[in-house]
């Protein structure tokens, strides 16, 4: 059966080329007035004027959405669901002067979620991390990205991917799997990283690899955590292995991050808050997608938001990301990011919403199938109860999704 989404006071399409934007690519959104789309299956069958879709399909199924925005559901391609307690002792702490990185050093950060992953059963990771995923689907999530990173020993970080595995076989949208065992040193091993990275390469990775468990593989690279050369060869031989690349780089200092990134080749470099000019460059030329966290940096109350404007006027194309996580960002709302990334980051309304959608897909590699309304893309839609497209990062603070579409299948709403 088919089902008609019609009257959309804009329709935002992101009809566009076949392929992540930058530049003046990326603020353009393909509005249609009044638009309408038909679905079909899981599919959608055709987008364009209300007018145009009534003359051409029938439905016993008609959504109404007029004086609404509908557009593609939003894409989240980084964030750490999978974990027990919450860390707002640690909010507190930088409250009152702290840094992350003081706080870090000091036995808290990520080191301080592991014991209680280790400990916890993969039923009980599993339940934590359905409820906080359906909040992010009430904010208009669709497709997320989710990394291990707090089990750091081979067994939790295998049974943390399980979770993950089984978080998108059993909820109603994509989840793509992400092996971090690099996101940290346990404390075990705090005075013994060659013991460690020797576990990541040799234990770790080829069992994450023989159960398919993750695609891809990510590492934190940052003075107090990985440095460049560890980095360089945890992320080669991560390759040799198949895994294709992901990269928390320059988020606090600016130590060459970017610039490894775009010589190994990963998909994305993510936080990118201290990236250098170079670094930008090379990113650029080597056609690596950069995934902005705003939330994380508001969260720490630091000031060294990612330059946006710089990167999008440097050809370097841009999506946005919650960072959802225990620690430095518990934020679990794409709206939100939107309008920090406007705020903070510079960056215009289409340009966000670009960088939540499309060019989010595509650091994912799926922008062939999901990110924009095109006929024969995954039927991914949310209608929004507001008036315009630039309603969205203006009205911050609460919900203005009324309607998620998944693969066709009305998830939350009507």
């Amino acid at each position: 059966m088919n089902i008609l989404i019609t009257n959309a006071r804009q329709l935002i399409t992101l009809k566009g080329p076949t392929k992540v934007r930058a530049g003046k690519e990326a603020d353009e959104l393909s509005i249609i007035e009044n638009g309408a789309l038909a679905i079909k299956g899981e599919k959608i069958l055709a987008v364009g004027t209300t007018e145009e879709i009534k003359a051409n399909y029938v439905s016993d199924k008609i959504i109404d959405a007029s004086g609404k925005v509908v557009m593609p559901g939003f894409v989240d391609p980084h964030t750490h669901p999978v974990f027990v307690h919450t860390r707002e002792n640690e909010f507190a702490m930088r409250i009152k002067g702290k840094s992350y990185v003081e706080i870090s050093k000091s036995g808290g950060g990520i080191r301080s979620s592991i014991e209680a992953v280790r400990e916890a059963s993969e039923d009980e990771l599993y339940d934590l991390a359905e409820k906080r995923i359906w909040r992010m689907i009430s904010n208009g999530t669709t497709t997320l990205e989710a990394k291990s990173g707090y089990g750091l020993s081979t067994e939790s970080e295998i049974k943390m991917l399980k979770v993950i595995r089984r978080l998108n076989e059993n909820l109603p949208i994509d989840i793509i799997s992400t092996f971090m065992g690099a996101h940290e040193f346990p404390v075990e091993y705090k005075d013994n990283h060659e013991e460690y990275i020797r576990i990541l390469k040799e234990e770790m990775m080829p069992e994450v690899k023989k159960q398919k468990l993750a695609e891809y593989c990510d590492i934190f690279t940052e003075e107090h955590v990985y440095n460049i050369e560890q980095s360089r060869d945890i992320l080669n031989h991560a390759k040799k292995l198949g895994f294709k690349l992901r990269m928390h780089a320059d988020e606090i200092e600016p130590i060459g991050g970017a610039e490894l990134a775009a010589e190994v080749g990963v998909i994305s470099a993510d936080h990118l808050g201290a990236a250098s000019d170079k670094g930008i460059q090379a990113l650029s030329k080597a056609g690596v997608i950069a995934i902005l966290l705003p939330g994380t940096i508001f969260s720490l109350g630091i000031k060294s938001y990612a330059r946006a404007r710089d990167m999008i006027d440097a050809g370097l194309p841009v999506a946005l990301a919650t960072d959802y996580n225990p620690g430095s960002c518990n934020c679990d709302s794409m709206q939100f990011i939107i309008t920090l990334a406007c705020l903070q980051m510079k960056m215009t309304v289409a340009e966000a919403i670009t960088a939540s959608t499309i060019n989010a897909a595509y650091s994912l590699e799926m922008g062939d199938r999901i990110g924009s309304l095109e006929a024969g893309k995954q039927a991914d839609i949310l209608i929004m109860d507001m008036p315009s497209y630039k309603f969205l990062p203006y009205h911050f603070g609460s919900n203005n999704v009324q309607t998620v579409v998944k693969n066709g299948k009305t998830i939350i709403g009507e």
